[in-house]
C-alpha cells in the first residue's frame, strides 16, 4: 500500500499545524492512533445554503461515514471524537429530521457512546421562525447535542479537571457540616459528602452564550479584510472536553476547523494541534488568532 503523502500546512505554531484542504483527503496523510482528541462542529444540515458549507440531512450520513473511519483509524486506543451537531427541520415543515439519530446509530458501528452533551445557548434566536414566532406552534430551541464517542470502553478522562464551584448550598453544608442519612428516595447520604473536593462535578448540560461580538479575531479580520467566520462555537466548548479528556503534549484534531478556535484553546492548554479547513479564506483569518 503506498504510504500517503505529506501535506504541507498553510501555517504552524509551537504545538500546532493548519492546513487549507478537504478533510476527507488530509486525515488519511495523518498517521494511525496519533490523536487523543477530536473536537469538531461539521456543517450542519441546513435548510439554506451557507457560505461554509453544508450538506442536505438526505445526504448526511453516507457523506460523514468516509471521514468516521478516518477519526477512528487516528485515534488513540483511548482516544475520544467528541462532535457538535446541530439538528435540521424537515423542509416546509415543522417537523424535524431524524438523521442526527441516524447517524448516531451508524457511528454506533464504529465508536461507543460514552456520553451525551447538550450545549444550551441562552442567547440563541428562534427557529423556525415560521413555526415559532408567527404560527406560534413550536417553542424556541435552546440547546444543541454534543455526542462524547470514544474508540474503546475506557477513553481517558478526569472529570476533576473540569469541576465547578460549588453552589452557595454545598458551601454552607462543607462549613456546618450535617447528620449522614436516609433520604425519602432511599438514596444514603455518607459523611463523604462532606469531603471538600474542590468543586463540584459538573452536569452533561453546559451552559455557554455565544454572544460575543467583539474580540482579537474579529477585530483582526476586519482589519485585514478577510471574511469572518459566521459559525464560530465559543471557546469555552473546547476548553471543557479539552481539559476533561486529555493530557498536556497529546494532539487535538479538528478536521472542520473554521476559524481554528479549537487550535488556539488546546495552545493555550499546553496540546499540540491538528486544524483543517477547506475555505483559504478562513485559514487566512484563523492564522490571526496566533498573532504576536
Amino acid at each position: 500500500m503506498a504510504k500517503p503523502r505529506r501535506l504541507t500546512p498553510a501555517y504552524g505554531t509551537r504545538l500546532g499545524k493548519a492546513y487549507k484542504g478537504d478533510a476527507f483527503a488530509v486525515l488519511p496523510t495523518l498517521a494511525d492512533e496519533s490523536v487523543a482528541l477530536v473536537f469538531t462542529s461539521p456543517p450542519f444540515a441546513l435548510r439554506r445554503q451557507k457560505a461554509y458549507g453544508n450538506v442536505s440531512a438526505a445526504e448526511y450520513v453516507d457523506w460523514f461515514w468516509p471521514l468516521a473511519e478516518q477519526i477512528h483509524r487516528v485515534l488513540r486506543t483511548d482516544g475520544s471524537f467528541v462532535m457538535e451537531l446541530g439538528g435540521a427541520w424537515n423542509p416546509g415543515s415543522g417537523t424535524r429530521s431524524l438523521f442526527p439519530y441516524e447517524l448516531l446509530l451508524r457511528l454506533g458501528k464504529l465508536f461507543h457512546l460514552a456520553q451525551d452533551f447538550y450545549w444550551h445557548n441562552p442567547s440563541r434566536l428562534p427557529s423556525p421562525a415560521e413555526w415559532v414566532t408567527i404560527r406560534r406552534t413550536r417553542v424556541k430551541e435552546a440547546v444543541t447535542s454534543i455526542w462524547w464517542l470514544s474508540k474503546s470502553t475506557e477513553p481517558r478522562a478526569d472529570n476533576r479537571r473540569v469541576l465547578v464551584p460549588y453552589s452557595k448550598s454545598m458551601k454552607r453544608l462543607l462549613k456546618d457540616g450535617y447528620k449522614a442519612a436516609l433520604r425519602p428516595s432511599q438514596h444514603e447520604i455518607g459523611p463523604h459528602f462532606q469531603r471538600d473536593n474542590g468543586g463540584a462535578i459538573p452536569p452533561n448540560l453546559l451552559t455557554v452564550p455565544n454572544t460575543r461580538s467583539y474580540d482579537e479575531y474579529l477585530f483582526r479580520c476586519r482589519k485585514a479584510d478577510l471574511p469572518i467566520h459566521p459559525a464560530r462555537f465559543p471557546p469555552e466548548l473546547p476548553d471543557f472536553f479539552i481539559r476533561f479528556l486529555t493530557d498536556e503534549g497529546q494532539t487535538v484534531l479538528d478536521p472542520f476547523a473554521g476559524s481554528n478556535v479549537t487550535g488556539q484553546v488546546a495552545e493555550t492548554l499546553g496540546r499540540k494541534w491538528i486544524a483543517v479547513e477547506i475555505n483559504g479564506d478562513y485559514v487566512a483569518g484563523s492564522k490571526l488568532r496566533f498573532a504576536a
